[in-house]
């Protein structure tokens, strides 16, 4: 083995440690986050007993967890129960190993440990933990292993109940991951390439190297970043899109007969999904590390590696704190949909994904795709210009779609007015309302 492949190694075994205590630090600020803010849009106070402002109670649930009595159905798969919480915490824990969460930072070392031998590394060191070729693609293969989770779950209780949840599940993950990966597509068609470092790069300002877009793509593809984001909270089976552990209907969803830890994997599973998702969210859309109104931070990354522009510990750092607050934004902003919007019946969920999200989507590929022939033919280079035209685009598109989405019925509430034959004024009642103003 070479000295430079054993620094490369080295630094890969860090950032892994790193990573995964850093996910693990962040699962517990939004849990506290959320509790918080729960309290505060039910008018009450939350957590404020253990520690100051009650931020070590995560650390409190956390043993309370691991000293709960485990309790395992005699009926069930005792395997497959065993193994279905794995399935779900897993795969949130490895979508973030692709995110870029900040500039690349220059590294230099060569030294030698008694029995390792010799350590070498002088470069850029990528900010993530697996700088994969095939970034985005691996995204979209591990999100769909997580059904498989919730599926066994629900199978390996032996409870209707339980059996019930994973039904649910795996009917409403198999959906939106559609409209997912299908919300993705214009990303591709305009960057050209999977790599998340190079998506970035991508909706950044450079003057060297191949041309770039200089506008996060939430603008260009706004209606993309709409799809994309909905979709994403869907996935993460959170309200308004958590039938599959629906308390009032089906006690408590696929995870009805676990206990203890293997019960609190589950929830961590969805915080590391709500995280990792609203961190995809900052990578496809909003820049990822990128810095706005700054050119101090492009530094760029092509599809080979190689890194343009000057690399410093400082920007890293700010880099790192731009991501950070787009992604803990993002993350609040999930938690305010979901104490302030009700649930979904489950026959409006399934009519949102397959008659709504997917004709949509597939439309609207076919658009961007005459829009950016289009513009290239007429000889627009890429650049600001041509991502301001794909803006004036899709503010007209996504006007059109809300405008036919609502329709009256879920912007205005329960109720819409309507006028009656005779010329008299009343509220006509929506599927689910009641009658009134």
């Amino acid at each position: 083995m070479t000295p430079e492949l054993k620094g490369f190694l080295l630094l890969a075994a860090i950032k892994v440690l790193i990573g995964f205590v850093g996910l693990l630090l962040g699962v517990a600020f939004v849990t506290w986050l959320e509790r918080r803010q729960a309290a505060f849009h039910q008018d009450r106070l939350g957590p404020n007993r253990v520690g100051p402002f009650g931020l070590f109670q995560p650390i409190a649930d956390g043993l309370k967890n691991f000293i709960k009595e485990e309790v395992v159905p005699d009926q069930g798969d005792k395997f497959l129960f065993l193994l279905a919480p794995a399935l779900v915490f897993c795969p949130a824990l490895l979508l973030f190993a692709v995110v870029p969460f900040a500039a690349p930072l220059p590294v230099a070392f060569d030294f030698t440990l008694p029995l390792l031998g010799q350590f070498v590394y002088d470069g850029a060191m990528p900010m993530m933990v697996a700088s994969l070729p095939i970034g985005l693609l691996f995204v979209l293969a591990i999100t769909s292993i997580s059904v498989y989770g919730i599926v066994l779950a629900g199978w390996s209780s032996n409870s209707k109940y339980s059996f019930l949840g994973g039904l649910r599940g795996s009917a409403q993950m198999i959906s939106y991951e559609i409209g997912l990966a299908m919300s993705l597509v214009p990303v591709l068609m305009l960057a050209g390439n999977v790599r998340m470092p190079v998506l970035v790069s991508m909706q950044q300002s450079y003057a060297a190297g191949p041309a770039t877009y200089g506008m996060w793509f939430v603008l260009p593809l706004m209606l993309a970043g709409f799809f994309f984001l909905v979709s994403g909270l869907a996935e993460t089976n959170r309200v308004p899109f958590d039938l599959p552990e629906a308390e009032a209907e089906i006690v408590g969803g696929y995870h009805t007969e676990y206990s203890s830890m293997k019960f609190g994997m589950f929830f961590l599973g969805e915080y590391f999904h709500l995280i990792t998702t609203a961190g995809l969210i900052t990578i496809f859309f909003l820049g990822g590390w990128d810095i706005p109104f700054w050119k101090g931070d492009n530094i760029r990354v092509l599809a080979d590696g190689t890194v343009i522009g000057d690399p410093t510990w400082w920007k890293t750092l700010l880099t790192l704190m731009a991501f950070t607050v787009k992604t803990v934004l993002l993350v609040a902003f999930f938690m305010f949909v979901r104490w302030t919007i009700p649930r979904f019946r489950y026959d409006q969920l399934m009519d949102l994904g397959w008659k709504v999200f997917i004709p949509a989507l597939m439309a609207y590929i076919m658009l961007m795709a005459v829009a950016i022939y289009v513009l290239d033919t007429i000889g627009l280079a890429v650049g600001i210009r041509f991502s301001a035209a794909l803006l004036g685009i899709n503010v007209v598109l996504m006007l059109a779609f809300l405008f036919v989405l609502d329709r009256g019925r879920l912007i205005r509430g329960a109720t819409a007015r309507t006028r009656k034959p005779g010329g008299e004024v009343a509220a006509a009642v929506a599927a689910g309302g009641s009658e009134g103003d």
